[in-house]
């Protein structure tokens, strides 16, 4: 059907929060425009979870209010039939759609429109008003408001919005509005295609930013341009990518010579600007690792270190690097019960002289906290369970490079100390003095000198001339 002939369906919901994934609509109006005729559906819907009361008293829905009515399952297939067809058009249309999507995507019911969302029609044709949403669109073009906030009445403000921008600007403008909304990735309202025409499809980082220039997520791509725009099509299935989509204002982005230093520069970024839509690779306050201290007995003990006394690189008894003592002691624990080690030596429970541990008396210990098991084999076992958590020493006798691009990425014991293209700045580098200690860049090293070509490995002589180094990891 072609798009001027395609009938019209202007839709607004209620809902009991912003999760798509979590929350549940509790009212839908469609208001369906087939350049002939107009028609009205509206329901109220029992959404099966609690209602806030911040929601309730925005609204005006209660539960009562919704005693008795149907589920969004009884009503599906008249809904469908409601939008089938039709070209969806909201207002931050993005969560409407994205709401009705996943409901009907819990009923195994794929729903797909072309969508439209009037805040960026505004925006294109109404440039010079200083706001967009829906009370500035009622203000700037006297628009009647039966009830704010309710399906049916800002469904309605969408549809007398419509009729002023075709008494305005013609059918045709509206016609070319549409194609050009639905042929593309819808993008967020307050973004320009011309900021992403700008990305380039390479190596590097990208950041979202919201009111006030405060970064709202941080992500880092081989192909930039074609992430930032998966961004916006998965906004309308996933609640993540909704958030993004209804409160990204501005895109930066910085350009790297690869996928490691894009990896790095992503780590570094979140940590340093805290984005309140990222949570992993976030600064951790409470690094610790064990190490194995021999008892007055000779059996060895573990003992947590902090961040301050790692000695990361170095120290060759360090087991399993840990964001926190939480994580770092619920891992032992299940090595314990695993290789049936005795959690009473391990620090875990506290033992009393000659007492053995719980776990012997459930026969889940070999008795080493009472001498049943001799020290030479219990450490054998442990140090054999530990193994996998060691913690490697730095393998070369100095600093090394990473080539990539046209330049290096130099490291030192773990330490990440920069990225080099000129050979003049290396000895600078190499003086610096070593950041803090950072796990996820300690991981991320690690795993790329396990997998790069030897090739890509130069070692930094105590003179900063560059030898060829082979691939020892």
């Amino acid at each position: 059907m072609a798009v001027n002939l395609a009938p019209l369906a202007f839709v607004d919901i209620e809902t009991t929060g912003s999760n798509a994934q979590r929350d549940r609509i509790t009212e839908i109006a469609v208001i369906t425009w087939d350049h002939q005729t107009l028609h009205r559906w509206e329901r109220l819907i029992d959404p099966g979870v609690v209602i806030p009361e911040f929601i309730q008293s925005l609204t005006g829905i209660s539960p009562d209010m919704l005693e008795g009515a149907p589920q969004f399952e009884d009503l599906a297939q008249e809904l469908w039939q409601e939008l089938e067809g039709k070209i969806f058009i909201a207002h931050n249309a993005n969560f409407d759609y994205g709401f009705i999507k996943a409901a009907f995507k819990r009923l195994e019911m794929d729903f797909k429109a072309p969508v439209v969302c009037t805040v960026k029609l505004s925006r294109q044709l109404f440039p010079l008003q200083a706001r967009h949403n829906l009370d500035s669109l009622v203000h700037a073009h006297r628009l009647s408001v039966q009830q704010r906030h309710r399906a049916m009445g800002d469904a309605d403000v969408l549809w007398q919005f419509w009729q002023v921008c075709e008494r305005h600007f013609g059918a045709d403008v509206l016609e070319q509005s549409i194609v050009k909304q639905t042929r593309k990735a819808s993008l967020p309202p307050h973004i320009d295609p011309a900021q992403i025409d700008a990305i380039p499809d390479a190596h590097g980082v990208y950041i979202f930013y919201g009111d006030e220039k405060l970064p709202l997520y941080i992500g880092k791509s081989n192909t930039l341009r074609t992430r930032v725009l998966s961004h916006f099509q998965g906004a309308l299935t996933k609640s993540k990518e909704m958030k993004i989509a209804l409160q990204v204002k501005h895109i930066d982005w910085v350009h790297t010579a690869g996928e490691l230093g894009a990896l790095i520069l992503e780590s570094q970024m979140i940590k340093d600007q805290l984005p309140s839509l990222n949570v992993k690779l976030r600064r951790s306050r409470e690094l610790c690792a064990w190490t194995l201290l021999p008892d007055e007995l000779g059996y060895r003990r573990a003992k947590m270190t902090s961040a301050e006394d790692l000695n990361v690189g170095q120290n060759d008894h360090l087991y399993g690097l840990f964001a926190s003592q939480r994580m770092a002691k619920n891992a032992l624990k299940s090595l314990c019960q695993k290789h049936s080690l005795c959690e009473g030596l391990m620090g875990l429970e506290k033992l009393g002289k000659g007492q053995p541990c719980f776990a012997h008396q459930l026969k889940k210990c070999q008795g080493a906290c009472v001498g049943l098991e001799s020290a030479e084999r219990y450490n054998l076992r442990l140090i054999t369970a530990l193994s996998a958590m060691k913690v490697k020493t730095w393998p070369y006798p100095g600093p090394i490079g990473i080539k990539e691009g046209e330049g290096v990425h130099v490291v030192d014991h773990w330490f990440y100390m920069g990225f080099v293209k000129d050979p003049e700045d290396l000895e600078e580098h190499l003086g610096r003095q070593r950041p803090d200690f950072d796990l996820d860049i300690y991981k991320i090293i690690q795993s790329h000198l396990r997998k790069m070509p030897q090739d890509q490995l130069v070692l930094f002589s105590s003179s900063s001339e560059i030898e060829s180094h082979p691939h020892s990891l």
